[in-house]
């Protein structure tokens, strides 16, 4: 409980907190926040400058799907770009739906939302 009441007190204005995700091979874990804002109608390399710019990132692919898990009702029930590319087709991204949950990739060039995060380290 001390862990989540100090992530509360670090929230900027508009940012909600998603919870933590755990590491995987040996990376630690660490608590998500969701920045305030929202990009739409933008393709993948605008997506990530738009996150930049608001000292922030796309959210990976597990990320997202703790944010559809807890934060579902901060985003419109359309799709989102995620940071990651496919692993075995570069042109493409994953991203996730947040009307039904459902994970799929898109060419780079297609036009869809974003939201960004930052992470807060465990401990």
């Amino acid at each position: 409980m001390g862990d989540y009441l100090r992530i509360q007190e670090m929230l900027k204005e508009g940012e909600a907190y998603a919870g933590v995700i755990l590491g995987k091979n040996g990376e630690p874990d660490y608590h998500l926040v969701l920045l305030a804002d929202e990009a739409s109608d933008v393709s993948w390399p605008a997506a990530r400058e738009w996150a930049s710019a608001r000292a922030g990132e796309l959210p990976t692919r597990r990320e997202l799907a703790l944010l559809f898990a807890n934060q579902r009702e901060r985003f419109d029930r359309v799709w989102y770009w995620s940071s990651e590319p496919h692993e075995t087709r570069p042109p493409l991204v994953w991203g996730q739906n947040f009307a039904s949950g459902i994970q799929t990739v898109y060419g780079r060039p297609f036009r869809g939302h974003a939201r960004a995060v930052r992470r807060i380290d465990v401990g």
